[in-house]
């Protein structure tokens, strides 16, 4: 069962909360984060989390963004404020079968491409009007 919600189209200046429900067989199993993509460009995660609750955020949303996580729901959320037109995408939960050791394992795990993610939900459309 998956189900993620929270896309919507907004003003610049907005906020959104997404959530997605995970699988347990993924869910703290690896890294977690969401996933933008746009048409014909996968871009980095935006933001990771791993089960020790560690997070670790791209610089586009550093301080606009938190990722949190629900372990009794097996749920994902993001919570993005002041938005800008650049967050305008379809937005993925996803994992990576990657072993975090270290805080550089961390960001590796955002920023690699994404390609290799071993788990993808469902997509929710962020627009944000400028």
């Amino acid at each position: 069962r998956v189900a993620v919600s929270g896309g919507e189209s907004v003003q610049a200046g907005g906020s959104l909360r997404l959530s997605c429900i995970l699988p347990t067989y993924v869910y703290n199993k690896s890294c977690m984060g969401w996933f933008p993509q746009t048409p014909g460009n996968d871009r980095e995660g935006v933001a990771v989390i791993i089960a020790d609750g560690a997070v670790n955020y791209a610089d586009s949303v550093k301080g606009r963004a938190t990722i949190t996580k629900d372990n009794t729901k097996s749920t994902l959320f993001l919570q993005i404020n002041r938005l800008k037109s650049y967050d305008t995408a379809t937005y993925y939960c996803a994992t990576r079968s990657v072993n975090v050791r270290t805080y550089a394992d961390l960001i590796q795990c955002r920023s690699s491409g994404q390609d290799d993610l071993s788990y993808r939900g469902q997509g929710t459309q962020v627009t944000v009007a400028a």
